[in-house]
């Protein structure tokens, strides 16, 4: 008896495959679009260094409330994983990616701006420590297959406190210290093994610009604190 062909997308485990490809191709794409977004923030930080507009930056930024630059860079942060978790236009994904990177370029300048000048080394120790960590986060998401979508609720509620704190602490006058750096280290380490169980598993395969976003705000909350502390260290 003669056996009808079967096509190959009907035979088992075709769609399966098909599946795990897409999802490969969409892992893929989404950290291309991060290591560019990594590498055009770094490249707006030197050219806004080496023409001389960061320190004039650094300068209008340091002279209001070092809280008010600190709140900024949370609520940025916030609004780009909203737009990565909502939106399903392309165009608008990337107005987001770019835009949040020239706003991350520029509230960073005046951090970056007292490195250079008072704390030699911290920069370079900042990136690396950064580095090191998101691959060690990221390598424990993808060995471990664990979907850490339960941080979510978590992060948020952290998320929150923060800015409260910060809050508090320009009406009240208190400092933020180390310990804070340190604690917003450990919440953005969170956010990274979240961020990255989020593309493993349950991100839309077609928004890998914004899935690109929210990783990047993670890896730059990262490094914001890291350096910090490493700053504070070496003043």
């Amino acid at each position: 008896m003669s056996q009808s062909y079967q096509p190959s997308f009907a035979r088992p485990g075709a769609a399966q495959k098909s599946a795990i490809e897409r999802r490969a191709r969409f892992i893929v794409q989404t950290y291309n679009h991060l290591f560019g977004a990594i590498l055009a923030f770094t490249l707006i930080e030197i050219g806004l260094f080496m023409s001389g507009i960061a320190t004039v930056i650094a300068q209008l930024m340091i002279g209001t409330s070092w809280l008010l630059v600190l709140g900024a860079f949370m609520v940025v942060s916030w609004l780009a994983s909203h737009v990565a978790q909502t939106s399903a236009s392309k165009p608008a994904q990337y107005a987001a990616l770019g835009g949040f990177v020239l706003a991350e370029a520029i509230i960073f300048v005046p951090l970056l701006f007292i490195a250079t000048q008072f704390a030699p080394g911290a920069i370079q120790s900042a990136g690396i420590v950064t580095m090191v960590g998101f691959a060690g986060l990221t390598a424990i998401a993808f060995m471990t297959r664990k979907d850490f979508s339960f941080l979510g609720s978590f992060l948020r509620w952290i998320g929150l406190s923060a800015l409260l704190l910060i809050g508090a602490s320009l009406l009240f006058g208190f400092t933020l210290g180390t310990l804070f750096s340190v604690g917003m280290v450990v919440f953005a380490g969170a956010a990274i093994l979240y961020d990255t169980s989020n593309v493993l598993h349950h991100f839309p395969e077609d928004r890998y610009v914004g899935a690109a976003l929210q990783l990047f705000a993670s890896v730059a909350l990262m490094f914001w604190y890291v350096l910090r502390i490493f700053i504070g260290a070496r003043r």
